[in-house]
């Protein structure tokens, strides 16, 4: 045993290995520093640093930086100046300031401006320092970014410079002392780049990058509270690009009741409303105050008929109007009929001109005496009968015309939209008709908007029903994307994420949209939502914790945590929760 540990002595240290720590795992495999960027690993990094700033600085001048989706280390340093010292340093330049404007007075010459400013300036600075409602302090602004390669290094340095040299602000690499700017970005604290700029408090103040946007105007209704900053969402949506609204989140979330009160304060303010509605939850709403409701399903009453005509418009042909209308109907019969040949496609097209030709609708008759011509699902079916090849399309037609479905599909509108809150619940419809349903009803409702332009807003709930079938969706496409044209704002909402976006038309009617609100996510869709709208990762905590009630209002750039808020009258009107129905329900029997 004392020989052993005699032996084991007399091991020389360079074959001793020192225990592995947690610096030797979590350090790069190798560090290259060079005159103009750092190699870390198989990462680049590069510093700069901001050396010169304009005469004024706006609110959140330096937020456009941070928000770049680029990987970067910011570091702000402020050195505050001894105030006396300052006002000594000052008094010398005021003097020499105003000797300077006495001299060329003297000469006769005419006035310099940017004397004549500098002068105000530093009295103005005086009188705030002495008073002390301002301080003056040394500002390092130094920013270092990482890429793949130099050649990214390159472009975002392009970038950086076109983001704050719009704004008169100007930055440089710190050439030869990039690991002096790597270390002052790092969570070191060490200012080892000294690169100073004087200001004082009021410019300091607007570097502070995360400001909350407000989104207060003088028209429009209240949305809800501002989190962040307990203002106000007072907007305007037609005052954005478009006027469309899409809105996502789980059952029980809020989204019904954040609608409804768009819509009542919509209406306070002579904005029309037209709702399709899957659950029929907006009838006790439309019933209070004074609406419209028609119930959509094969026993109804209210019949809307699919051969339905817009009345053409000043600036649109006739020709183009039966056109656009007959495509449309091809692509009802595709829902309808499930699936249709290439050679079925075309037969159905040259049957709907002929169909509407019958009823002498063409292109050279006259569009005021089409409304009372209008042909029905079994005159359709008879020119289908005339042709070659239409055997099957005759006997999968006929349960619409003669069969089960022939009371909702073969028969004339007798419903108007003159009410300024129209409802179209078509919960009672049949599932697998309920995409046709909808289809039906979005083009009566599109060709009524169309004939007449006026203020709306078309809210469809459910829209995953729509979106289901590729024609659906594309058409719900189209109005999304030609409502501005016609003064509409369409309101999309669903609860079944993945179902919307699994169509191609679900990503472009989002990007259509200028108006966004999410509300509670459940995990499952929670990563599919935060890429589809680049949200950050606390937006995504915020979205999979908020309460009921509460989610992210973006507008245009602007986005804002918002909590909806309703008087107790209002939330008497559009309660979904079915406690509080039967509550009010009660109420007015008793009444």
């Amino acid at each position: 045993m004392g020989l052993f540990k005699k032996k084991e002595k007399e091991i020389p240290e360079i074959y001793k290995q020192e225990p592995i720590g947690i610096r030797d795992i979590i350090s790069p495999a190798s560090i290259e520093v060079s005159s103009n960027f750092i190699k870390i690993g198989e990462r680049f990094a590069k510093a700069f640093f901001i050396f010169s700033y304009p005469r004024y600085l706006s609110t959140g001048w330096f937020s456009p930086v941070i928000n770049l989706d680029i990987p970067m280390d910011v570091s702000l340093f402020l050195h505050p100046f001894d105030t006396g010292l300052i006002l000594k340093q000052l008094r010398k330049r005021v003097t020499e300031v105003q000797a300077e404007i006495m001299e060329r007075e003297e000469k006769g010459l005419i006035r310099d401006p940017a004397l004549e400013t500098a002068y105000r300036d530093l009295e103005q600075l005086r009188d705030r320092l002495i008073t002390a409602q301002e301080r003056m302090f040394q500002l390092g602004v130094y920013i270092t970014v990482y890429a793949k390669a130099p050649e990214e290094l390159s472009d975002i340095e392009t970038n950086l410079r076109s983001v704050l040299e719009s704004r008169l602000v100007y930055l440089k690499p710190a050439l030869y002392q990039q690991k002096l700017g790597f270390n002052s970005c790092a969570p070191y604290g060490l200012d080892q780049l000294q690169v100073y700029t004087a200001m004082n408090t009021a410019p300091l103040s607007s570097i502070f990058p995360f400001v909350s946007f407000d989104l207060s105007s003088n028209q429009g209704i209240l949305y809800g509270i501002n989190q962040h900053n307990s203002s106000l969402i007072l907007f305007d949506r037609f005052s954005l690009e478009n006027a469309n609204l899409v809105c996502f989140g789980t059952s029980g979330g809020g989204k019904s009741y954040f609608i409804k009160l768009e819509i009542l304060r919509s209406l306070m303010i002579g904005i029309d409303c037209i709702v399709i509605d899957p659950e029929n939850e907006y009838r006790f709403l439309s019933d209070t105050v004074g609406g419209a409701f028609f119930n959509i399903s094969l026993g109804s009453p209210s019949h809307v008929n699919p051969f339905d005509l817009p009345l053409p418009r000043e600036d649109e042909q006739p020709e183009d109007v039966l056109r656009s209308n007959i495509m449309n109907l091809v692509g009802l019969l595709r829902i309808m009929l499930k699936e249709l040949s290439p050679e079925e496609d075309a037969i159905c097209d040259q049957a709907l001109a002929e169909t509407y030709a019958s009823k002498d609708i063409t292109p050279y008759s006259d569009p005021k005496t089409w409304k009372d011509n209008i042909p029905l699902m079994q005159d359709f079916e008879s020119v289908l009968e005339t042709m070659e090849g239409t055997e099957s399309l005759v006997t999968r037609l006929k349960k619409f015309t003669k069969g089960t479905y022939a009371n909702f599909f073969n028969q004339p509108s007798n419903i108007t939209m003159e009410n300024n809150f129209v409802v179209f619940g078509i919960r009672d419809m049949e599932d697998e008709l309920r995409p046709a349903a909808m289809f039906i009803v979005m083009r009566y409702v599109w060709n009524t908007i169309r004939s007449r332009l006026k203020k709306r807003i078309l809210v469809i709930d459910e829209a995953w029903w729509l979106m289901k079938t590729e024609d659906g969706a594309s058409f719900l496409f189209g109005t999304v994307k030609r409502a501005r044209k016609y003064w509409l704002g369409v309101t999309t909402i669903t609860q079944d994420v993945i179902d919307f976006m699994k169509s191609d038309y679900g990503r472009p009617i989002i990007t259509n949209s200028a108006l966004q609100v999410l509300m509670k996510q459940s995990p499952a869709m929670i990563e599919m939502v935060k890429k589809t709208f680049n949200l950050t990762d606390e937006e995504k905590n915020i979205l999979l914790e908020t309460p009921i009630g509460e989610g992210l209002f973006f507008a245009g750039l602007k986005h804002v945590l918002m909590r909806v808020m309703a008087s107790y009258t209002e939330d008497q009107f559009i309660t979904t929760s079915p406690e509080e129905v039967v509550k009010i329900k009660k109420a007015k029997g008793a009444l």
